[in-house]
């Protein structure tokens, strides 16, 4: 009647198929007997095991007040008052919002941090334990070493997580406005509302975090209001998307037309417009034409290849699914997935790993021909006068390519590679008034395509400017 505690099963997912099968045909089973799971989620976890077993999720809360409230439920009366400085429970409450505040941004994705880090309960208890010696050993005299602190939270204890080098600016930016001696004036606050209490004893703190909003404004962890949009935006795609893959997926629609007629009936009307292949000889003539060992034309030759791999792949899915529709050969996994995904407007999992990220199949599809018209006419009219800087597969290359390119132009006034930088300049031209490539003796390159998010240009003074969406 003993429970047995299998943790991190993910990393062993071989064993799990021998545990179901135990579990199943043992002969007798006490009824206390508990087998406890605890996986991350992963797409090859045995789904019988999953779908008999009663599922639950510890997820970190949502929100600065459930996220306070969590910290001080695991703080006791002792852990307060475990030092006499007046600077200790101000500390702990900085840290405890700290905590909450990194771990919030995680939900903006990008916006909130550049790369997603896992900070966690262990990242407060070091901070918190740090600041309880760092009190201890203090000079009265001297105080708090300000330096020392903000040095230990921002660069080691949870800035030792992080690897951006913005990122780590702002976790110190963050230590900085938030840690010193001005965080125990009456004037502090973290962000409008939001204070340092003050409190003698655990349910103090918590009446004060119970009172605070349950919705936080982005600008409570530094972000522009419209982060919020960028995220409700995003959750929504999210449960929407997840609410059309596990959708029933049956055979016929509401129409009368079957699933594998539209699908077949899509896939004809892709492969009738998808581009020829590329002839590697007529490819390697053409380059040669035009100066093969040129880096912007090895660059050319390296996009040109990356399409193809993508004209070639989606050609092959197109044709075997209609075979696999018409019965010919078997519906493999891949073919289904492409079938659920084209059928829902959706991008196919085999398609989506070498290429780029589009809103719908539609938009991706457009895409394709737009970018291989960019490589195909290029190839057989020469270099354009502007390049779509976004239709390319590795812009970096593009732009090192253009680097190495207008170093080679210029070894006779003395330049090197390494000293050479990018520098941009937005023009007042639009894109129908570029009639030849820039000057010579400036050199470098005319581009396109790119966008701002949550900012506006001004043209006619040449500056971003404020830019809210119309909602």
């Amino acid at each position: 009647g003993g429970w047995l505690l299998l943790q991190n099963c993910h990393l062993g997912l071989e064993f799990l198929t021998e545990l179901m099968d135990t579990i199943t045909t043992a002969e007798s089973m006490n009824e206390g007997f508990r087998t406890w799971i605890t996986t991350e989620a992963h797409a090859e976890f045995p789904i019988n095991l999953l779908q008999s077993s009663i599922k639950f999720t510890n997820e970190p809360p949502q929100g600065v007040k459930a996220g306070l409230k969590r910290t001080y439920s695991t703080v006791t009366q002792d852990h307060l008052e475990v030092s006499n400085m007046p600077q200790w429970k101000p500390l702990l409450y900085a840290v405890a919002f700290l905590h909450t505040a990194v771990q919030e941004r995680r939900k903006f994705g990008p916006l909130g941090w550049n790369i997603p880090y896992e900070f966690n309960q262990a990242d407060f208890t070091a901070s918190v334990q740090f600041v309880q010696n760092h009190l201890d050993n203090m000079d009265i005299k001297h105080g708090v070493n300000w330096s020392c602190v903000r040095y230990m939270l921002g660069e080691v204890q949870y800035g030792g997580r992080v690897t951006d080098d913005l990122d780590k600016a702002l976790l110190n930016t963050y230590a900085r406005v938030w840690f010193g001696e001005h965080m125990f004036s009456e004037k502090f606050c973290f962000y409008k509302d939001y204070v340092i209490p003050k409190g003698k004893t655990v349910e103090d703190y918590l009446q004060y975090i119970e009172q605070l909003p349950v919705i936080d404004t982005p600008e409570v962890f530094g972000l522009h209001p419209n982060a919020d949009i960028t995220y409700q935006t995003n959750l929504a795609n999210e449960t929407l998307s997840t609410i059309v893959s596990i959708q029933p997926k049956g055979s016929s629609t509401g129409g009368g037309e079957t699933r594998e007629a539209v699908v077949r009936r899509l896939a004809d009307e892709m492969l009738e417009k998808l581009p020829q292949d590329y002839n590697p000889h007529e490819v390697k003539a053409q380059l040669q034409k035009m100066g093969a060992v040129q880096p912007i034309n090895i660059f050319l030759r390296q996009e040109i290849d990356r399409m193809q791999h993508v004209i070639s792949r989606v050609r092959t899915t197109l044709t075997d699914l209609k075979l696999a529709i018409d019965g010919t050969i078997i519906m493999s996994e891949e073919l289904q997935d492409a079938l659920d995904n084209m059928y829902d407007a959706r991008i196919p999992k085999l398609w989506f790993r070498i290429s780029w990220e589009s809103a719908t199949l539609g938009f991706w599809f457009t895409e394709l021909l737009e970018r291989n018209q960019q490589f195909s006419s290029w190839l057989q009219d020469g270099r354009p006068n502007q390049f779509w800087m976004t239709g390319f597969f590795n812009p970096q290359g593009f732009l090192t390519a253009m680097r190495q390119e207008t170093t080679r132009m210029n070894l006779a006034k003395g330049w090197a590679l390494d000293s050479v930088v990018l520098h941009n300049e937005v023009t007042k031209m639009m894109k129908e008034d570029v009639t030849g490539p820039p000057p010579a003796d400036i050199g470098g390159v005319y581009i396109y395509g790119l966008f701002l998010e949550g900012a506006g240009w001004d043209r006619r003074n040449s500056k971003l400017v404020e830019s809210a969406p119309k909602v």
